[in-house]
């Protein structure tokens, strides 16, 4: 093999690895992210000239490897995957963001490419790779939200909950005041995390509640309360975290936050 062919194999070998990664990622899939960057190799191994010069950079590996999807099909994802591609939360998200912004966020992100460079990788403009990335972001936010039940029976602590939740970016799905509209609102909306009190209306208990919703669900759950003693027995149910009342708004934010351990790019 020439020099002018060796150069480019090199970099190639070299590349690989994040290769794989960003393919892994942006398919979803292990298996259909290999199947790419396998053509890729195949491809530039037998014609070594589609590089630019013997001297190829990362970006000209991951700009090949764009130009040669092109003709045979996308590499959007399939909504399918497997466990060993992304974390789980971060994988949903990202596949819920349109193809180009989702190409740009995790070449900048993932891949640490400047701007300029993920412009040409994907033969666009620099402007047109900053407004997809920016779109990417506030994309990610909205998909990021959570869906929260909130379990309590008194209004104006109850509508102070709802309004923290919302303004850490999730969604409140219900407030539930019994133990009947719980089970029923968590079986609704499949919440991702529940935040209750212990003691509710006449006997109703909050902890009766998420104890009938986690038989049909797992659900990170915060429990918000005056009585914590109830809780640190080491016994029954095992909260993500236990607030006490009256409780501050951020540590509220941060105890979601530790429930969900969202990946946050």
């Amino acid at each position: 093999m020439s020099n002018t062919a060796s150069e480019p194999s090199r970099q190639l070998l070299d590349t690989l690895p994040f290769l794989r990664r960003y393919a892994r990622a942006l398919t979803g899939s292990q298996d259909k992210g290999d199947q790419w960057v396998r053509l890729c190799v195949e491809v530039l191994l037998q014609q070594p000239e589609l590089m630019r010069d013997g001297t190829s950079t990362k970006v000209d590996v991951f700009a090949l490897f764009h130009r040669l999807q092109r003709p045979f099909g996308g590499l959007d994802s399939d909504g399918g995957g497997d466990p060993g591609t992304a974390p789980g939360r971060l994988k949903v998200q990202i596949g819920e963001i349109p193809d180009m912004q989702r190409k740009v966020l995790l070449l900048t992100v993932l891949e640490g490419f400047a701007i300029e460079d993920a412009a040409r990788i994907l033969a666009i403009t620099p402007a047109e790779a900053e407004e997809a990335l920016r779109t990417a972001r506030e994309e990610l936010r909205r998909v990021a939200s959570v869906r929260v039940l909130v379990i309590e029976d008194e209004a104006v602590i109850a509508l102070d909950v709802a309004k923290i939740v919302r303004g850490a970016g999730h969604q409140v799905v219900g407030i539930a005041a019994t133990e009947d509209a719980a089970v029923s609102l968590a079986a609704k909306h499949t919440p991702d995390l529940v935040i209750a009190d212990i003691q509710l209306r006449g006997d109703d208990n909050g902890m009766a509640a998420v104890r009938q919703i986690l038989k049909s669900m797992s659900v990170p759950i915060i429990f918000v309360t005056g009585y914590p003693e109830r809780l640190l027995t080491g016994e029954g149910i095992e909260p993500a975290f236990v607030i006490t009342k009256p409780f501050d708004p951020d540590l509220l934010k941060t105890a979601m936050a530790q429930a969900l351990n969202i990946v946050a790019i």
